[in-house]
């Protein structure tokens, strides 16, 4: 009998062209699951095969584990109990126990060749694949073989990959035969068919497909920083010279057009906007918004966010057919672009005045001139009143020392005042509000102050109304609201 393993090894690793060390380990398997079903569903059965004689041993086994996770008694051993057997034995080893093997002649030779064989297609994919990885090829080409459910079985080599639908680019239409390129977007090593995923829609795609077409990029003169696409029909790409003596855009561009124009053709006809990347953010989204012209910028680097100002003339083109000229330009700089009129800017500039300044009055308890000089001089919360550096505030030509030291003393008093009610506050306030992703305690005191004690309480509000009781943007609004109430649906 061990002669004729032995033979049988020797002739799957021949006919299949895989290592035998592949063909013992499936047939170790086979033996494994054939013996294990003599002793028990739950049992662990390894199975040993001498690679020299082809004789073969069997082994249950039982991993050590702490008494209070052992569940499974078939395979599982407490560590007391493990250790009146072995006394040096520690958790996650292993005791094991000879059993009599299975005749390999009993497990039917049609068995043991099926579980070997699908050992063996497996390990060969894994071989096909580690080598297809190791050439380290993000661009994948290949050819249509088949289409399955509207995705298209690509035949690269070797290997199989699939494109699903939604990453082919829209009313593109695929047929068995035709040539393909795309960029290898995942490995799915639990799937059962192929397990290269690929995508023609992907930002990268557009970057690896310009890296072919420009050797200075290859060269190191040049370097996308990033890329935004709205596939088959738009597509912005940032680019950097890392010489000064090339044009970064008149290098990707080409010859007449001869570099963007090939890359434009394999994306069905998709319109590239080469755009100059900039470490200033703010001269970034400039460019990202071309061909509109900015008036100016508000960059709010807590929102990661910037007001665009333009003219009437340019918002239309700024923003694009259906937004798409802005939302382009938001993903490729990763900033969130908020567009707007030089009016909407002013009304906006005066309503943000209007609030601070009756904040001023309010709580520091002085008049509208002495509020508006605070404003013009840059400072917007109460915090900054009371502990920016003292010298910065007595540059302030309208304040003398007495003022400026007034101003912070009261500025410190509303401050600590505040404080402690939101302390007081805070001791109404149920757990499960505090332990809503996101919330914090000086959030959960302002919502304290509007009755808003639980985490049910929270779930019931509207966006605008959480927006009105803690001064927070409508997205932060929005997600707490959304952890507030995902405890509803996980009941359910």
């Amino acid at each position: 009998m061990s002669r004729e393993l032995l033979l049988l090894v020797d002739a799957l690793s021949r006919e299949k062209n895989v290592p035998k060390d592949i063909v013992f380990t499936a047939l170790e398997m086979a033996l494994a699951s054939a013996t294990k079903k003599k002793v028990h569903d739950d049992a662990d059965v390894r199975v040993e095969i001498n690679r020299e004689t082809g004789d073969f041993e069997a082994y249950r086994r039982w991993l050590v584990m702490p008494d209070e996770l052992v569940e499974k008694d078939e395979c599982q051993i407490g560590i007391i109990d493990a250790r009146e057997q072995i006394a040096d034995i520690a958790i996650d080893d292993y005791i094991e126990e000879t059993l009599e093997p299975v005749d390999f002649g009993r497990i039917g030779a049609q068995a043991a060749k099926q579980v070997i064989m699908q050992k063996i297609r497996d390990a060969e994919r894994e071989q096909i694949l580690s080598d297809f990885l190791e050439r380290k090829e993000h661009l994948v080409n290949g050819t249509v073989k088949r289409m399955e459910r509207g995705n298209a079985i690509i035949e690269a080599g070797r290997i199989e990959a699939v494109l699903p639908r939604d990453q082919m680019i829209p009313r593109e239409n695929l047929r068995p035969g035709d040539r393909v390129r795309a960029w290898l977007m995942k490995i799915d090593r639990t799937a059962r068919g192929p397990q290269l995923i690929l995508s023609r829609t992907a930002p990268e795609f557009i970057m690896k497909l310009f890296e072919l077409e420009v050797p200075e990029i290859e060269d190191g003169l040049l370097e996308i920083k990033s890329a935004a696409r709205d596939p088959g029909v738009r597509a912005k790409i940032a680019v950097k010279s890392n010489d000064p003596r090339v044009d970064p855009i008149g290098t990707c561009v080409g010859m007449r057009g001869s570099r963007v124009t090939a890359v434009t053709n394999e994306l069905a006809g998709e319109r590239v906007d080469i755009i100059h990347w900039s470490a200033e953010p703010a001269q970034f989204v400039i460019g990202a918004l071309a061909p509109a012209e900015v008036s100016s910028i508000v960059v709010d680097e807590e929102k990661h966010a910037m007001d665009v100002v333009v003219s009437e003339d340019n918002l239309a083109i700024a923003i694009g057919r259906g937004g798409q000229n802005v939302r382009l330009a938001s993903e490729l700089t990763g900033w969130t672009i908020n567009l707007m009129t030089v009016e909407e800017s002013q009304q906006k500039s005066e309503e943000e005045h209007g609030a601070i300044r009756a904040l001023f009055m309010e709580k520091l308890d002085v008049d509208e001139e002495v509020a508006d000089i605070l404003i013009e001089e840059g400072l917007s919360t109460l915090e900054e009143v009371a502990y920016i550096p003292i010298a910065e505030m007595l540059e302030i030509e309208a304040f003398d020392e007495a003022t400026v030291n007034e101003l912070r003393e009261r500025a410190r008093n509303v401050l600590l005042t505040e404080a402690i009610v939101d302390e007081e506050q805070l001791e109404h306030v149920s757990e499960d509000l505090l332990e809503v992703v996101g919330m914090d305690k000086s959030l959960a005191a302002k919502l304290a102050r509007n009755n808003i004690l639980s985490r049910d309480d929270l779930a019931d509000l509207a966006t605008d109304e959480l927006m009105e009781y803690t001064g927070i943007d409508a997205e932060h609004a929005k997600d707490l609201i959304t952890k507030a109430r995902a405890h509803w649906f996980a009941a359910e």
